[in-house]
């Protein structure tokens, strides 16, 4: 069980969602703070019962991340790559030279919505009722990022034809049940909140409809508890269970498209929203339905989460990175205490190199990587690196990610950059040589 929070921070935490309850007129909201495994506070406001943890709210596109976690257990178990066109899994599609990845990410160039009525009003059918055609195809491929409740929905598709089942059945098993999420539910099961409607300029209320959405499910169909929702916040933590690779769960998490339309840092992975708020950089997704908001994030150098549900159609401002920020100032995490470690190349290879005229510093960081970036305060580029087993460096991130280094006595090699000990060093392969009069 995670320790509850100090009484001060507890005060804190219940006057935000206290006031963004009462000034977005949710008719009941719930929510919570995640570490540790679990919810460290939680706290209901408006007509909401008790206990206000085991209270279903719709996810809304929250379900697109469980969604998500089972295309990337298909690909970790070998049956689809990213780089995969949809056709080769999805056959009879507008969107089938499109890629896994691409669809993930919203880079498909997918329409927004599914054709015919608005899929979130109105009941939901096969595929093939859809009746796709080539004006669901918006923008071209890796163009720009496009948020497609579709392609979420041909992902939730191709889940059901590779398991030979329902997309429920595939993401019950796959991920609630191991998570233990046994209160999330594809329609709403015992106690569940009414998704309503608040009227702009009055203080009244109208039901919205609930049904099943049918092949766009994957897009927005979940329902689930605070509990749950919690559970789920420190699987994005890193409390992966069975269900996922951590090294899988990193991979979700790298921005892909970029959405710049939106204010400050805003991207995607694979089936997460990535964005820097307050100088941090939070991962999780955020949900809605008509009736419904929900929000999931984590601050995973912090190792806490927030989430947050509530059934209004709007109105309601975002919670979740406030809760996030006030925890953080509150009861700021205390790290783990540094100790020496090996380097994982002979010191001699460390500190200073030069690509040209630049001075660039190589140094060892925790786990066994190498870090190459600009002296401090100096602009430039910097990544990490892991060793490969042929002795040869990975990056990771950055602008070298993905590119190879190789570190020799006297120069490294970074993807044609040449780096030395000191400027243009003669001694050294530099490509185009090095003019023979030397510096003057």
């Amino acid at each position: 069980m995670p320790e509850p929070v100090l009484p001060s921070t507890a005060r804190l935490l219940l006057a935000r969602t206290a006031r963004v309850q009462r000034d977005g007129r949710a008719p009941s909201l719930v929510a919570g703070v995640v570490r540790d495994g679990g919810l460290a506070w939680s706290a209901g406001r408006g007509d909401v019962a008790e206990p206000h943890t085991d209270v279903q709210y719709r996810l809304g596109s929250i379900s697109k991340t469980v969604t998500a976690v089972v295309v990337m257990r298909l690909r970790d178990e070998g049956l689809v790559g990213l780089d995969d066109p949809l056709d080769r899994h999805l056959s009879g599609t507008p969107l089938g030279d499109r890629t896994i990845g691409q669809l993930l990410s919203h880079l498909a160039g997918a329409s927004a919505e599914s054709p015919g009525g608005w899929w979130e009003r109105t009941p939901g059918g096969s595929l093939d009722d859809l009746g796709l055609a080539a004006s669901d195809v918006v923008l071209g491929a890796a163009r720009r990022f496009h948020y497609s409740n579709l392609g979420f929905g041909l992902l939730g598709e191709l889940v059901a034809r590779l398991r030979g089942t329902s997309w429920e059945d595939a993401v019950t098993t796959e991920v609630l049940a191991p998570l233990g999420m046994d209160r999330t539910t594809p329609r709403p099961s015992g106690r569940a909140a009414n998704g309503l409607a608040v009227h702009p300029w009055a203080d009244v209320v109208l039901p919205e409809p609930e049904h099943h959405a049918g092949v766009m499910a994957a897009a927005g169909q979940l329902w689930a508890t605070l509990a749950d929702l919690g559970r789920f916040a420190a699987f994005l933590l890193g409390d992966t269970a069975d269900v996922l690779d951590p090294a899988t769960l990193e991979e979700m998490t790298v921005p892909a498209g970029v959405d710049s339309s939106a204010p400050g840092w805003s991207a995607y992975g694979l089936g997460l929203q990535v964005m820097r708020v307050d100088g941090r950089t939070l991962v999780g997704h955020g949900g809605s339905m008509p009736g419904f908001l929900a929000g999931v994030f984590v601050d995973r150098d912090e190792q806490t989460g927030a989430v947050s549900l509530a059934n209004a159609t709007s109105g309601v401002d975002p919670l979740v990175f406030g809760l996030l920020a006030d925890l953080r100032a509150a009861e700021p995490r205390i790290v783990e205490a540094w100790t020496p470690s090996p380097a994982p190349v002979p010191l001699g290879a460390l500190g200073v190199w030069f690509w040209g005229p630049s001075p660039l510093v190589l140094r060892a960081v925790a786990g066994g990587l190498l870090h190459l970036g600009p002296l401090p305060g100096r602009p430039g580029r910097a990544s990490r690196f892991t060793r490969r087993d042929d002795g040869t460096w990975l990056g990771l991130d950055g602008y070298y990610a993905g590119e190879t280094l190789r570190i020799a006595e006297d120069h490294l090699d970074l993807d044609t950059f040449i780096l030395t000990r000191t400027p243009y060093d003669p001694a050294a392969p530099v490509p185009g040589g090095v003019d023979e009069g030397g510096w003057r």
